[in-house]
């Protein structure tokens, strides 16, 4: 019998038809299914799920509204989960820096993240990471950094799943806010794995390397299917 595998897109705010795009321009020995996800009904289904960049506090408090907020979380406990720049703050176990009144969480990945670590719109900024794992990893991928949040702790306990790092920003090529840290430091952290689920502070979506939406299918996905 075929496999198949049916790839959710968080599509209540933010870059999630960049994200939709990506997903069905890959050439894999199984083509996922994308469902763009707004109910809980159609959140069901999906075998994984990407969680795009935005704003979020809005998307959090969109999934409320919808009566996503808690089917999420479950989703979150079973399901392989990628979140991208706003989608990473939702991922975190804590974060600093939230808006008043707090921020919603999914608490899917063992870390301590801030809001808009790089500074304001006009500090983004493109730089050439080197993955761990991925598909010709000896070509950088370029990561697009826009209002990106920051890993701030890796706060996982004895009993939660090893964390992996797979991208760090050079020390030469940190930005000004960030300047003088070395490279052991959490916050030069840009992309890792915990488990099944996937954290990327960037904007993969926004480039036509497709490289980390295959990763996300073939080794988050796929592997628990």
């Amino acid at each position: 019998m075929a496999i198949q595998v049916t790839i959710g897109i968080l599509a209540l705010q933010g870059a999630f038809a960049e994200h939709h795009a990506a997903i069905l321009r890959l050439s894999l020995p199984v083509r996922p299914v994308v469902v763009l996800v707004r109910t809980p009904e159609e959140l069901a289904v999906c075998d994984g799920l990407i969680i795009p960049g935005g704003e979020s506090t809005t998307i959090a408090l969109l999934a409320r509204l919808s009566g996503l907020l808690e089917p999420l979380r479950e989703f979150v406990k079973i399901k392989p989960v990628w979140g991208t720049c706003a989608g990473a703050i939702l991922l975190a176990q804590s974060v600093v820096g939230a808006k008043r009144g707090g921020q919603e969480l999914l608490q899917g990945i063992s870390i301590s993240i801030a809001r808009n670590g790089w500074g304001s719109q006009v500090e983004s900024f493109e730089v050439p990471l080197h993955v761990e794992g991925m598909k010709d990893s000896e070509t950088p991928f370029i990561g697009v950094f826009i209002r990106a949040p920051v890993v701030l702790e890796l706060s996982r306990s004895s009993k939660d799943t090893p964390i992996q790092v797979l991208a760090r920003l050079p020390a030469e090529l940190l930005p000004p806010a960030l300047s003088g840290l070395d490279d052991t430091d959490p916050k030069t952290i840009v992309a890792l794995r915990q488990g099944h689920h996937l954290l990327t502070t960037f904007h993969p979506e926004l480039t036509p390397d497709d490289r980390f939406h295959e990763y996300f299918v073939r080794h988050c996905v796929l592997s628990t299917i």
